[in-house]
C-alpha cells in the first residue's frame, strides 16, 4: 500500500484544483468534496497504519521514488514519498484532526458567499501539509514548506474586506519568508559537504561533518522551524493570524502548519545529535518562549489570541522536548499530538463562542456562557482541563514528561529547563482557568442585542470527538511508552541524560501543586465582577504583557525601520545617483546634438565655409606642432 501514498497528495491538491477552476459553479457542492477528500485521505492513512503494525519494524519505513525530479549532472533528486513511523503519526494527525475542522466549518462558513474557496484553500493547506511529512528529501519538504505558508497566507487573509486580516496575513507570509532563508541555506549547506538532499543520503553521511557544519546546519535548520512555528524571535505573526477565520485558527495551530518545526528538529534528528551546541539554543528558544507565551497569555481579553499565545507557549514545550535530544524527541512529538486534540477543540470551542456571541472576541463580553451553551462549555471544559496538565487527562501524561526530561537533563542546565517549564505549567493554569472563568462563569455581561445560543450538531459533533481525545490520547500514547517504543526506529531510544534530580513521584506531585496554585490564584483573583473596559491603571509587568512584551516593538525598531531607511536610501540613491547619472548623460547628449543640429542648414556654401575653416584650422595645428 507505501507506494500509493502519493495519493494522500494528489487527492486533496487535486480537490483543491477543481474548486478553484469550476467557479460559482461549484458553489452547491463544493463544500461536500472539501470535507470528503481528507476524510478519505484519513482513512487511508489509517489503512497504512493498519499495515504497518503487521510489519517488523525495520521493515515499516518504506522509501518509494516516484520520478526523477531534477537531474543535473552529479544532483539527482527524485520526487518521492517515505512512509514510517514519524510520518504516519503526522499523517493520522493531520487527516483526522483535519477532517474534523472540515466538518465543524460545514456549519462555521455555512453562510459565507465563499465557501467553496474556503474549502479549496483548506484542501490546498492539507495537500501541503502531507507533502511536507511525506517527503522522502529535503527539497520536497521544502516544497510542502512553501506551499503551507502560502495557503496560510490565503486563508489568514480570507476576509479581504477587513485591513486588519490583509496586515496579518503579509505579516505571516514576511515573517516565514524570514525562517525559510535558514532552511534553504541549510538545504545548501547539505549538498555542499554531502552532495545530497535525500533523507537518506543525509542522515547516512551526517557521521562524517565536522562540528562546526552540523552545528551551522542544526542552526540554519532551526531558523525555519522558529518561523513556521511562531518561535522567538519569529513569534509575532501567530497571534496576529487570529484574523482569519477561526476553523483556520484551528487548522493552523493543532494539526498542521506550526507543527512543521517541531517535525523538521525531530526528522533531522541525525544531524542535531552530533551537535551539543545545536541542540543546547533549540532548549533555549524552547523555554524562552513557552514562558513568554505563558505571561502575554495572562493579560489578553481577547479569547482567540490568549488561545494563540497558548499555542506559542505549547510549541515551546515541544522545542524545549525536541532540543533535549534522545531523551526528549518523542516526548516532543507525543505532546504535539495529544496538543492537537485539546488544541483544535479550544480553537473550536471559542468558534463555537463567537458563532453565538456576533461573532464576539472581547472575554469580559461574555460571562455565564455554561448555561446557555453546555455542550461547548463541557467539551471546552475537557480541553481545558487536558491543557493545565489535570490528573489522568492528555495533558497530564505528556506536558508533565517534558519537565521530567529537563530537569533529568541534569546539572545547572537541567535545573533551568525544568524549573522554567514548571513556572510555565502555573502560568498556563492561571491564564486558562482566567478564560474559562470570564467566559462561562460569573455574570452575563453580553451586549442587549446579544442572543448567545448553542451551536449546531455539524459543530458541536467534532467538538465532542476532540474532547475524548483531549481525554483519553495522552494516556493512551504515553501510558508503557507506546509512542515512544513506536518512534524508536525513526529517532532513536529515548535515553536519560544525567541522573533524577527529582524523584520522578515526588516532581508529579510537585507539578501538580503548582498547577493547583495557578487555578486557585486565577479563582482568586477574577471570582470578583469583572469590569467590562480592562482597567488602565495596571502594574509594569501587566503593561508590558499586553503589548506582548514589547515583541513586535522589538521587531520594528531592530529589523522593520532599518529595512525601511535602507530601502528609502536606496530609492534615493537609484532616483538621484543612477537615474541622475542616465539621465544627464542623455540631456548632455541631446543638448548637444540640438546644437549642432543647427549647423545642417541645407547651404552649400555654408558647408564650403564650414569645410574650409575646418582645414584652416588642421593646417595651422599643424605647423604649430612642426615649427613650435
Amino acid at each position: 500500500m507505501q507506494q500509493y501514498s502519493w495519493l494522500l497528495i494528489a487527492l486533496p491538491l487535486a480537490s483543491a484544483a477543481v474548486l478553484m477552476l469550476v467557479g460559482r459553479r461549484g458553489d452547491k457542492w463544493g463544500h461536500i468534496l472539501g470535507v470528503a477528500v481528507p476524510i478519505v485521505c484519513f482513512f487511508y492513512g489509517l489503512a497504512l497504519f493498519v499495515n504497518d503494525l503487521g510489519l517488523s519494524a525495520d521493515r515499516r519505513s518504506i522509501d518509494t521514488n516516484l520520478f526523477s525530479w531534477i537531474p543535473v549532472g552529479s544532483f539527482q533528486v527524485n520526487f518521492g514519498t517515505r512512509v514510517d513511523q514519524l510520518s504516519l503519526c503526522f499523517v493520522l494527525l493531520i487527516t483526522g484532526v483535519g477532517s474534523l475542522i472540515h466538518i465543524y466549518s460545514l456549519g462555521y462558513m455555512k453562510e459565507d458567499p465563499l465557501r467553496r474557496r474556503f474549502f479549496a484553500y483548506f484542501n490546498l493547506f492539507v495537500a501541503a501539509m502531507l507533502l511536507l511529512v511525506l517527503g522522502n528529501n529535503y527539497l520536497s519538504l521544502y516544497v510542502g514548506w512553501e506551499g503551507v505558508g502560502l495557503a496560510s497566507y490565503l486563508l489568514i487573509g480570507f476576509w479581504t474586506y477587513k485591513p486588519a486580516a490583509a496586515t496579518a496575513a503579509k505579516k505571516a507570509f514576511i515573517m516565514n519568508r524570514v525562517g525559510d532563508v535558514g532552511l534553504t541555506l541549510a538545504i545548501f549547506l547539505m549538498f555542499a559537504t554531502l552532495g545530497t538532499t535525500s533523507f537518506a543520503g543525509v542522515f547516512g553521511g551526517a557521521h562524517q561533518l565536522s562540528g562546526g557544519a552540523a552545528t551551522g546546519m542544526a542552526l540554519l535548520l532551526l531558523l525555519g522551524a522558529c518561523g513556521k512555528s511562531g518561535q522567538i524571535p519569529l513569534q509575532g505573526w501567530l497571534p496576529d493570524a487570529m484574523e482569519g477565520p477561526t476553523p483556520v485558527s484551528a487548522l493552523i495551530h493543532a494539526a498542521t502548519m506550526v507543527t512543521a518545526g517541531v517535525y523538521l528538529i525531530a526528522r533531522s534528528n541525525p544531524i542535531f545529535n552530533i551537535t551539543q551546541d545545536g541542540r543546547t539554543v533549540v532548549t533555549i528558544i524552547g523555554a524562552l518562549t513557552l514562558l513568554y507565551g505563558c505571561v502575554v497569555g495572562c493579560a489578553y481579553d481577547d479569547i482567540k489570541k490568549v488561545l494563540a499565545y497558548s499555542t506559542v507557549s505549547q510549541i515551546g514545550y515541544m522545542f524545549l522536548a525536541v532540543g533535549l535530544g534522545p531523551a526528549g524527541y518523542a516526548l516532543g512529538i507525543l505532546h504535539l499530538l495529544a496538543h492537537g486534540f485539546f488544541k483544535a477543540g479550544l480553537f473550536l470551542g471559542a468558534g463555537s463562542v463567537m458563532h453565538g456571541m456576533n461573532d464576539e472576541v472581547n472575554m469580559r463580553r461574555f460571562g455565564g456562557l455554561r448555561k446557555v451553551m453546555p455542550i461547548t462549555f463541557v467539551t471546552f471544559g475537557l480541553a481545558y482541563l487536558a491543557i493545565i496538565g489535570f490528573p489522568g487527562l492528555s495533558g497530564y501524561f505528556t506536558k508533565d514528561k517534558i519537565i521530567e526530561a529537563a530537569f533529568n537533563k541534569g546539572g545547572t542546565s537541567g535545573a533551568l529547563l525544568g524549573t522554567a517549564a514548571l513556572i510555565g505549567a502555573g502560568l498556563t493554569a492561571f491564564y486558562m482557568t482566567r478564560l474559562m472563568i470570564m467566559t462561562f462563569f460569573g455574570k452575563r455581561r453580553w451586549a442587549a442585542d446579544a442572543h448567545p445560543h448553542e451551536s449546531p450538531s455539524v459543530m458541536t459533533g467534532p467538538m465532542i470527538v476532540l474532547a475524548f481525545g483531549s481525554v483519553f490520547a495522552g494516556g493512551l500514547l504515553a501510558v508503557g511508552g507506546t509512542l515512544e517504543h513506536w518512534l524508536a526506529p525513526v529517532l532513536g531510544e529515548s535515553t536519560a541524560q544525567g541522573p533524577d534530580l527529582i524523584n520522578s513521584t515526588l516532581l508529579t506531585v510537585i507539578i501538580v501543586v503548582v498547577a493547583a496554585l495557578g487555578v486557585a490564584a486565577a479563582i482568586v483573583a477574577f471570582r470578583a465582577e469583572i469590569p467590562e473596559t480592562a482597567p488602565a491603571h495596571v502594574s509594569p509587568v501587566t503593561i508590558a504583557a499586553r503589548r506582548n512584551l514589547y515583541g513586535d516593538a522589538f521587531n520594528e525598531t531592530v529589523f522593520a525601520r532599518p529595512g525601511e531607511w535602507l530601502s528609502r536610501a536606496l530609492v534615493f540613491f537609484d532616483n538621484r545617483g543612477v537615474d541622475g547619472l542616465v539621465g544627464g548623460i542623455g540631456a548632455t547628449m541631446g543638448g548637444s546634438s540640438a546644437r549642432l543640429r543647427r549647423l545642417q542648414t541645407g547651404f552649400v556654401r555654408s558647408y564650403a565655409l564650414s569645410m574650409l575653416g575646418g582645414s584652416v584650422i588642421l593646417v595651422g595645428a599643424l605647423l604649430a606642432v612642426r615649427f613650435g
